[in-house]
């Protein structure tokens, strides 16, 4: 008899077990968490907030040579591969290219100011 009762306790879960699995905390998320809270990453957020709001870095940096011309590859990709039906083809090197140029841009403008 007690082994019957062994085997459907195990068979199916309780309730109680669920529930505990359901309130579990990733423990790397409560440190990241922690981290963003300290005085040194919030002060280093409003620096880059205060930066890309002030100058919309960004914007310009998307209006540089290079990045129109990256951007104009990456949407020449997108209008190819939107047009075709059936294609494994994605643009993600265009994206990559892209964002790189944009990128590259912005930490010069931004490090310049930091100096």
């Amino acid at each position: 008899m007690v082994f019957e009762d062994k085997m459907i306790t195990n068979g199916e879960p309780e309730e109680e077990e669920e529930e505990e699995e359901e309130d579990m905390v990733d423990p790397l998320e409560t440190v990241r968490e922690k981290c963003e809270q300290t005085e040194h990453c919030v002060h280093t957020r409003e620096r880059l907030e205060a930066c890309e709001t002030r100058g919309g870095v960004r914007e310009k940096c998307e209006q540089t040579e290079h990045c129109v011309h990256t951007r104009e590859r990456l949407e020449a990709c997108e209008t190819r591969v939107g047009s075709r039906s059936e294609t494994t083809e994605d643009c993600t090197e265009e994206l990559f290219d892209f964002l790189h140029a944009r990128d590259h841009c912005v930490a010069h403008k931004v490090f310049q100011s930091v100096k």
